[in-house]
């Protein structure tokens, strides 16, 4: 009987959508409890490397989520002191082959809508809104997710997919604070049109200078231009999508040169984020209930990475569930085993690179700029291998085979 009782996932976000598709494509169905009134998402755009569209296509959903990016030319870092650029990584016919799929860029809102839709249309997923899981009880064979209305909802296992904030994380690693990092972060969209020509350009585009960087590019088919600044301040408290003015973005980079200036001021409604990441751990499993995504391995955003991890957890926790025929145990710590090291290096690598790339000042940024000028595309590519080609490489990871990259 406890086979019938349905995967319970808490949260609705790509994670735990990619979840849900995810274990529907093999037979298994699921409750996602997802706590806001509505399933959607807040930001703006996001970077796909190519592990991203790897997981598309185990999700089965690689042709509509192709059809919502923007591809890219290259990858391009610029010297926000000098205007000049360092390095540019091509991301050309070369760079696809290595690695079997492109480099994109997508409204964070327009994949959430692909996944969603794919969940929609599924009868083995269950969609609940207004539902926050707030505690757990378990036995030999069932766990029962809380919600904060006070409803019971009994299924097989529980998957934590409920964010930094996670109310699954308190009780399976314990109720401390995420990490502050003193980072604050600003993001607008904008009319492309409104973007300079001079900066219009088709590519993911770094500005690099002390305690502060700026990111652009272009989304929706070209309608749209993101534009993201971040600015290294100390602030002291977690605040995220809060409205702010001109002035307070333009604090943060009076100091850099005025061609990369010009990107805040043609900025509107800007939002900001104080950038939060935790330690990593390798205890994301109690009993039947387990984490996934941010809930399990929150991460600075400077790989670019964390809603392709939260997908690659989705894949690999569904292969999983398949290979170990239901046993939900084995299930468990055979997704954790693959995935605790990858997310760990991901989320340490992250932290290294906002130090020593993203805000470096002096001889630390001439240095930088030494290293990355004489590297080859070659070079480049060889350096992140092990992240955009472990899905590819192993593609049997998503048959039950080889683990996925370390």
């Amino acid at each position: 009987m406890t086979e019938q009782l349905p995967i319970l996932i808490a949260g609705g976000g790509i994670g735990g959508l990619s979840t849900a598709i995810g274990l529907a494509q093999r037979g298994r169905g699921s409750i996602v409890l997802e706590r806001a009134q509505r399933l959607g998402e807040i930001g703006a755009g996001i970077q796909l490397g190519p592990n991203a569209f790897h997981c598309f296509d185990a999700l089965g959903i690689g042709e509509q989520a192709r059809a919502m990016a923007v591809y890219i030319d290259s990858l391009r870092f610029m010297d926000a002191m000098t205007a000049q650029e360092v390095a540019r990584i091509p991301l050309d016919d070369v760079f696809r082959r290595r690695y079997n799929n492109p480099y994109g860029v997508i409204h964070r809102g327009d994949l959430h809508g692909v996944i969603l839709k794919a969940c929609s249309d599924n009868p083995l997923v269950e969609l609940r809104t207004s539902s926050e899981v707030v505690d757990y009880e378990q036995d030999e064979n069932t766990v029962t997710a809380i919600l904060a209305n006070g409803e019971r909802v009994r299924g097989r296992m529980l998957v934590g997919a409920d964010g930094l904030w996670s109310n699954v994380r308190k009780r399976v690693v314990g109720n401390v604070k995420p990490r502050v990092s003193g980072h604050t972060t600003y993001r607008s969209v904008i009319p492309a049109e409104a973007m300079p020509e001079d900066l219009r350009w088709n590519a993911a585009t770094l500005w690099a200078g002390p305690k502060c960087h700026l990111v652009h590019y272009p989304l929706s088919g070209w309608k749209l231009f993101n534009l993201v600044v971040t600015y290294h301040n100390d602030a002291p408290e977690p605040v995220a999508g809060q409205p702010v003015s001109h002035d307070e973005v333009r604090r943060g980079f009076t100091h850099i040169h005025e061609k990369a200036q010009k990107i805040i001021e043609i900025g509107k409604d800007w939002k900001l984020w104080v950038l939060c990441d935790r330690e990593p751990v390798g205890k994301w499993q109690d009993g039947r209930v387990v984490l996934l995504g941010d809930a399990a391995h929150p991460m600075m955003q400077y790989f670019a990475q964390g809603a392709c991890m939260a997908m690659e957890d989705a894949v690999c926790l569904g292969v999983e569930f398949e290979a170990a025929t239901g046993d939900v145990a084995r299930a468990i710590a055979s997704y954790v085993s693959k995935r605790h090291l990858r997310t760990a290096r991901v989320q340490l690598q992250s932290r290294w690179i906002g130090e020593h790339i993203y805000h470096p000042a002096g001889a630390h940024a001439e240095l930088r700029n030494a290293i990355m000028r004489n590297k080859t595309p070659e070079e480049w590519y060889q350096s992140v291998d092990w992240i955009y080609g472990g899905m590819q490489n192993n593609a049997g990871e998503m048959h039950g085979g080889n683990k996925l990259k370390v």
